[in-house]
């Protein structure tokens, strides 16, 4: 792949995902942003646009964090350099930067998150520190300073008097300079430290890493919403104890297998994990749409040879059971039996669906209901 600077996607995650960095010169050749600084200073100043603004030295206090959205004068307030304006999930309001996740899809899509914008006039830049997540550091306009490498956590010092995680004694082990095109993959834990030596924007396409309490959490509550998780513990071999204060050794057997079963069920933990990895990031643009459809209007749009694809801030994704696929939109679970079944993968391969083979399954009325229903939650739209 020319995005890995001719390495194959095998290679890559063999050889350096989650292992070590990789430059990546001309991984876009004559790659142009999409957005320029105005257009991300506008959005920085939209209701439901996640947006941060961070500048290196405020008034004296190091590394301050302000947070959008921003009133349009607040940019006019700023100093001339040395700080950074940071637009989160850019790939959910303009589809050209959603357009680039498509070369991305080697990693599983459950994993990947969205694609920061990052803004910054000569010396901007967040500070040195480092993410608990994979990120590729594309060069969109400008030129940044990257200094990375050396593994740190969360007992590396931090500098005082800043909510930002700003590592306070590192020095990195490799200094580039990247421009427009160039790439910079990063795996969790490494330090880094990125500096504007212009007017510059990177795009920071990021992944999903749930930490461990976020998957037992979740699973469980998930498993707590059952019907059974309503039952009591039971105990019908009860005997008689020498001690009354005694918890017998079989009650915590009993406990123990209980709490194996509710675990262990892998089809619950299949559904759940799906929904849990689909649901959206942003409930601001996933919305229904005004003007519902019905399944003839769908059936028509799709002879039509219309373009169908995801809505930029969907998530798609699919789990195969023994006789049935399971199918997850933005948190929503379909199941799919028999002929069905190939709906799934058609849907998840890429954000564009292919629509000569989506034509295939138009004739069926469930399955258009299916598609009709995406479309009228917000998930998919034509182009």
């Amino acid at each position: 792949m020319d995005m890995l600077g001719g390495l194959t996607a095998s290679e890559f995650l063999r050889d350096y995902w989650q292992k070590k960095p990789l430059v990546i010169r001309q991984a876009f050749p004559g790659f142009q942003c999409p957005v320029s600084p105005d257009e991300l200073a506008g959005l920085a100043c939209e209701e439901a646009v996640e947006s941060r603004i961070i500048i290196e030295d405020d008034a004296g206090k190091p590394w301050q964090l302000h947070n959008g959205p921003f009133s349009p004068d607040r940019f006019n307030e700023l100093p001339e350099q040395d700080w950074t304006l940071l637009i989160q999930g850019l790939d959910h309001w303009v589809p050209e930067i959603a357009d680039l996740l498509e070369q991305f899809r080697f990693i599983p899509n459950w994993r990947l998150d969205d694609i920061m914008a990052s803004y910054a006039p000569k010396g901007g830049s967040v500070g040195p520190h480092f993410d608990m997540y994979d990120v590729f550091l594309l060069q969109a306009q400008g030129h940044r300073r990257w200094t990375f490498g050396g593994h740190c956590d969360h007992t590396s010092p931090r500098v005082d008097g800043t909510p930002l995680r700003i590592l306070s004694s590192w020095d990195g082990e490799e200094t580039v300079t990247l421009a427009p095109g160039d790439m910079l993959y990063l795996p969790p834990g490494i330090g880094h430290h990125g500096i504007a030596e212009d007017d510059c924007i990177t795009l920071s396409v990021g992944f999903r890493a749930p930490t461990l309490d976020d998957l037992l959490t979740g699973f469980t509550d998930y498993l707590s919403q059952h019907a059974k998780a309503s039952e009591h513990l039971n105990d019908p071999d009860l005997k008689v104890q020498d001690n009354p204060g005694t918890i017998a050794p079989d009650v915590i057997d009993r406990l123990s297998s209980v709490i194996q079963e509710q675990l262990g069920d892998r089809r619950n933990l299949s559904l759940w994990f799906g929904q849990f990895a689909t649901a959206p990031k942003s409930l601001d643009i996933v919305v229904p749409n005004e003007e519902p459809a019905n399944p003839q209007d769908l059936a028509e749009a799709i002879r039509a040879g219309e373009q169908l694809r995801w809505n930029e801030g969907s998530r798609f994704a699919y789990h195969e059971l023994d006789n049935e696929t399971a199918l997850f939109v933005d948190g929503e679970q379909f199941l799919l039996k028999g002929d069905a079944r190939p709906l799934a993968p058609l849907l998840c391969a890429a954000a564009r669906i292919s629509m000569a083979d989506l034509a295939e399954f138009a004739g069926d009325q469930a399955l258009l209901g299916l598609l009709t229903t995406l479309y009228n939650q917000g998930s998919v739209y034509f182009e």
